[in-house]
């Protein structure tokens, strides 16, 4: 057995049997998360306009920090001289580094893809780089995270079998590569399923990353699933975690890359998915957008301006609880930096309490029920919240 596996410990406490959703408890060095769970992103070492404070008491458990941003500035040799990424941020909680591969494929202008990594420019000045998988795990080995991710090659859609295989063939082949140099002992590693819309190769992937785990004295703790949320419809998303549900190792947590609308979160969890984050609550609570139990809304709009209800009559967080749509309408039409700070404050509560309903719903044995009821008052993102009388 690893080393590692002394210290992280992923365990199923209870499962709906009637559409495989799991609640589970995830021990980690710095502590544990109790799944399905929304992680925050905070892409270069801060989650956008919060504090960690903020974050510990809207009830957040994990959050994300990028590999390829924290190469690129301020280094990771800077942040292991500061003692790793929980004391240079003043997050003494768990924290997941993605491998950077995602944004040397997609922001790094020029790529060229090779067995034996990537080559980019950087989007911040335009200086040559190289990224090999080897690079990945030695960037997210100084940056010190809980959890770091196996470096993959994700494709955009639309693919052809033939690129999305080659693109899986190299996962794999770097899977194994991160497997044998990924040596922190601290720190847990999951491998990434790829494979685009064909059923055939998600299914290959899965069995052939066990195959390398186990190759490796069971080396991928867990597995994130990786290209959906790339361009494909909800019901591509849906079909393609069915198909993996009953192949992904039952005993490991399954991760859900890059997803955070609600709908598409219960469906994950509905699916057996434990972990899911996103950059949406974020981003478009900068922009006003913000999420509701009855749907989404922009609170920039002109009927928010005589509205003294609350972003959302139902949510009991800090923001609704004292300030409403038309006093935040009023600071983004000011220009004022505490819009955004609200916004983004409600939709990062949304979704991470959002994932504890779920799990007490699955604890209470009537997920089905609560995401059905959801599902049907959220009207698949349609603007439906009734101002409070």
């Amino acid at each position: 057995m690893n080393n590692y596996r002394q210290k992280f410990k992923f365990t199923i406490v209870a499962e709906c049997e009637r559409t495989g959703a799991r609640a589970g408890i995830l021990e980690t060095p710095h502590g544990m998360i109790e799944t399905p769970v929304f992680m925050p992103v905070g892409t270069q070492a801060t989650v956008k306009t919060m504090t960690p404070h903020e974050l510990e008491s809207l009830g957040a458990q994990i959050i994300l920090a990028n590999t390829y941003h924290l190469h690129m500035r301020p280094g990771e040799n800077l942040v292991a001289e500061a003692g790793g990424l929980h004391k240079f941020q003043n997050w003494q909680h768990p924290i997941l580094t993605d491998s950077g591969g995602f944004q040397v494929f997609s922001l790094a202008a020029l790529n060229k893809i090779t067995d034996d990594g990537v080559e980019f420019k950087s989007h911040l000045d335009g200086s040559k780089h190289f990224m090999a998988p080897e690079d990945s795990m030695d960037i997210q080995q100084k940056l010190g995270a809980d959890i770091a991710m196996a470096f993959d090659e994700c494709v955009s859609l639309p693919t052809t079998e033939k690129y999305s295989r080659d693109a899986m063939e190299r996962t794999l082949r770097w899977a194994d590569r991160c497997a044998v140099h990924h040596t922190r002992e601290d720190q847990a590693l999951f491998g990434i399923v790829q494979g685009a819309l064909y059923k055939d190769q998600r299914i290959e992937c899965v069995n052939r990353l066990e195959e390398i785990s186990m190759a490796h004295n069971d080396k991928f703790f867990g597995y994130g699933i990786g290209g959906l949320s790339v361009g494909e419809s909800h019901a591509e998303m849906y079909e393609m975690l069915d198909v993996l549900q009953p192949v992904m190792p039952r005993h490991k947590p399954h991760y859900l890359m890059g997803v955070g609308f609600p709908s598409n979160l219960l469906e994950g969890v509905a699916r057996g998915v434990d972990m899911f984050d996103c950059v949406l609550p974020t981003r478009n609570g900068r922009n006003g957008q913000v999420l509701t139990n009855f749907g989404k809304m922009n609170v920039k709009n002109f009927a928010m301006a005589h509205d003294f209800s609350p972003i959302d009559r139902d949510c009991d967080c800090y923001v609704c609880r004292n300030f409403t749509r038309a006093y935040i309408r009023h600071l983004y039409i000011a220009g004022e930096i505490l819009a955004a700070r609200l916004c983004t404050w409600h939709n990062v509560h949304f979704l991470v309490n959002l994932m504890k309903k779920a799990r007490c719903a699955i604890l209470d044995g009537n997920f089905p029920e609560f995401k059905h009821e959801f599902l049907s008052r959220f009207a698949n993102g349609a603007y439906l919240c009734p101002t409070a009388n």
